[in-house]
């Protein structure tokens, strides 16, 4: 048989490619593993046949153990370099978040490479889309801002082969397109988060993310833009976007993306997203140590967009109405003051006892503006990097999930499981409720301090119908990485919800 080789490019990322033909790349990734508590290893390459025995000795002496996140380059063998990346210990199948991580750390540490091929043991098509993904993930770098020091930094991984007998399959081409596809738009999350804030203000992100709607297919494909600026927003009651923004010099937007499929009778879900361009906390100012980390504090915004425009990509027959509610939270002799009231979109009012507890109040706009569509939702999901309780419930990698309805839930937590991300889910305790509760308004912005995570999804529920099938999503530790690179994950914007959500209009 012919050898095959299909190739995406989707510049300027990483090109994604699957082949089983020659090795063709200066770099060659394998895997390797540990098969008994005693220290040994193995080398797993899937697809490939080689020769490990001289191989594996000198892993053996470079003291290799086959754990995850373990990336060692040897010279030579049987590319220019092999790279061996650890998937832990040894089994006749690995998961494909496995698979995904462990092409993610080898493509992290090929930076200033040309082209690596990725030779694991993937075993069906979903493997093959987990080597591919990863790869693309992993090659990352954000160099945006750097000015005398630019020159000196590596390019990502340029090319990414996935060796697989798959290759010559028909659904091969639409595996490695979907992947490249998913790591486009997750890196477009990404280098939103990352850019600072003073470059990156609601108006800039509504730019942004208008540019990348043409990238996406632009009206062909689907999509619809509009745009509320502050005069608009006030005029027709945004208190909370408003409330929230009229602090800075940096004027609140209100972005509205639609994608349209072109099949007729389908389901349509909302997505709003949280877009506070920087949160200084306003008048409740927050402690200086790690504020420079509210620059992510628009990575719900962020995902929601990326996810509808990648969904649009793909061509899925799932309606989108995507709301991204942005403001800029300062502090300043116009900004919103602990007892204030303002009145959110709708009617509802809320006494804002804490300015800081800000994200809920530009969402809680977003949801009701939302429900108005004149189609029919079948589903509505925000996502945000909402409460600081979140972190010190379920940490900086799992992210949590609320609802009023537990199918939706489950369907949710079932796909993000298949996208390689971690949600857990929590609940909505009713007798929490009542800490809400104002003596002069309808509701106050923050309740009781235990259960903070809780609350705050206890005050968002108050915006949307029982009726409708609602997640919250709160990715305050996932969505900004503090800590060091591992797997497909820099350091930095995750781009963290993104890939569930494309996974759940997938699976719907």
């Amino acid at each position: 048989m012919k050898p095959t080789n299909t190739s995406i490019t989707l510049a300027p990322m990483t090109t994604l490619k699957i082949s089983d033909g020659l090795v063709k790349d200066d770099v060659l990734v394998v895997a390797i593993v540990s098969t008994n508590t005693k220290g040994a290893i193995a080398i797993e390459s899937g697809d490939l046949a080689m020769d490990s025995k001289s191989l594996l000795a000198s892993l053996v002496e470079m003291g290799a153990t086959g754990t995850v996140d373990e990336v060692i380059k040897v010279p030579g063998g049987p590319a220019r370099m092999m790279v061996f990346t650890g998937l832990g210990a040894k089994s006749s199948t690995y998961s494909h978040e496995t698979l995904r991580r462990a092409a993610g750390s080898a493509a992290r540490a090929l930076t200033g490479n040309a082209g690596a091929t990725f030779a694991l043991p993937t075993h069906n098509l979903e493997g093959v889309s987990a080597v591919a993904e990863g790869a693309a993930l992993g090659a990352y770098v954000f160099n945006d801002f750097r000015g005398s020091t630019k020159s000196e930094q590596k390019a990502a991984l340029k090319s990414a082969t996935v060796y697989s007998k798959l290759a010559g399959k028909s659904e091969a081409k639409a595996v490695i397109k979907r992947a490249g596809i998913i790591a486009k738009y997750t890196h477009l999350v990404r280098d939103l988060v990352n850019t600072p804030p003073s470059h990156l203000t609601p108006d800039s992100f509504t730019k942004k993310l208008t540019a990348s709607f043409k990238g996406a297919g632009g009206l062909k494909a689907g999509l619809k833009v509009t745009i509320w600026d502050e005069k608009q927003l006030k005029s027709q009651g945004f208190g909370g976007i408003i409330g929230v923004g009229q602090g800075s010099a940096n004027p609140p937007r209100l972005l509205h993306i639609t994608y349209t499929p072109k099949v007729k009778d389908v389901k349509r879900y909302a997505f709003v997203g949280k877009g506070i361009t920087f949160d200084t906390g306003g008048l409740n100012l927050k402690p200086g140590l790690g504020m420079e980390a509210m620059k992510s504090d628009m990575s719900g915004a962020a995902a929601v967009c990326a996810a509808t425009l990648a969904i649009a990509e793909l061509g899925l027959p799932i309606a989108i109405e995507c709301w991204a509610p942005l403001a800029e939270n300062m502090p300043s002799d116009t900004a919103t003051r602990p007892s204030d009231i303002i009145t959110i979109f709708g009617g509802k009012t809320v006494e804002v006892l804490n300015p800081d507890a800000e994200g809920r109040l530009v969402l809680a706009d977003g949801l009701v503006k939302a429900q108005t569509s004149k189609n029919k939702l079948d589903g509505i999901i925000d996502v945000a990097t909402l409460t600081g309780a979140q972190v010190i419930a379920l940490g900086t990698r799992t992210s949590a999930v609320m609802s009023n309805n537990q199918s939706f839930s489950d369907a949710f937590i079932a796909a993000s499981k298949d996208a390689g991300e971690q949600f857990w889910p929590m609940p909505l305790p009713i007798e929490l409720r009542a800490s809400l509760d104002s003596p002069v308004a309808d509701l106050a912005n923050i309740g009781d301090k235990n259960g903070g995570m809780m609350v705050a999804g206890l005050f968002l529920k108050d915006f949307v119908s029982d009726e409708l099938p609602w997640l919250h999503l709160d990715i305050a530790g996932p969505a900004y990485n503090q800590g060091k690179a591992h797997g497909y994950t820099p350091v930095g914007g995750t781009g963290v919800s993104m890939r569930s959500l494309v996974r759940l209009v997938e699976q719907a």
